[in-house]
């Protein structure tokens, strides 16, 4: 038994030694990338931001303009109602009651079409972003790359780099 041991402590050591050995002669080289900062100051969010802000505007004034409408004609119900007669009390009630649900139901609509959109647009402008940041950390020869670290020097970050090359290249946002 105390052979056995002895034999596997030299084995583990053997193979730490190997271990240490082998990583001393593979140096890794780690980079690092600050990616909210590549999101917000590249030009391929500025032109996603600015093509969804231009697809959901004129609905969005569209549906404000409805829902004043809507409001307006609840204020002046409520204050001639008790001056119209029974059928047009009941007219405008229900009237107002399926404007108010077909409002509902397009604001929904909205925020679920516009939820979608910003959710394609982002995940094709980050896949884009991605590109960039694989092709700069190929060219610097860097093994692997660490998303916003708690701390990295100045040396091992590539985010100006890779703004650089999104810069660069503002025809990819369209």
């Amino acid at each position: 038994m105390k052979l056995l041991n002895k034999t596997l402590t030299a084995a583990v050591i053997g193979a730490t030694a190997l271990m240490i050995t082998g990583t001393a002669q593979a140096e890794v080289k780690i980079a690092t990338i600050r990616v909210a900062d590549v999101v917000q100051q590249s030009p391929q969010f500025k032109a996603g931001a600015d093509k969804i802000k231009t697809e959901f505007d004129r609905r969005k004034n569209d549906l404000e303009a409805e829902m004043k409408k809507f409001q307006a004609d609840a204020a002046k119900y409520q204050k001639e109602g008790s001056l119209m007669s029974p059928a047009d009390v009941a007219k405008t009630e229900k009237d107002l009651s399926a404007r108010q649900v077909d409002i509902q139901y397009k604001q929904r609509q909205f925020q679920d079409d516009f939820k979608a959109r910003d959710t394609q647009l982002t995940t094709d402008m980050m896949s884009k972003i991605k590109a960039v940041i694989e092709a700069v950390a190929k060219e610097k020869g860097v093994d692997a790359v660490l998303q916003d670290p708690v701390y990295a020097t100045a040396a091992v970050d590539i985010t100006d780099a890779v703004l650089k090359r999104l810069q660069s290249t503002p025809a990819a946002a369209k």
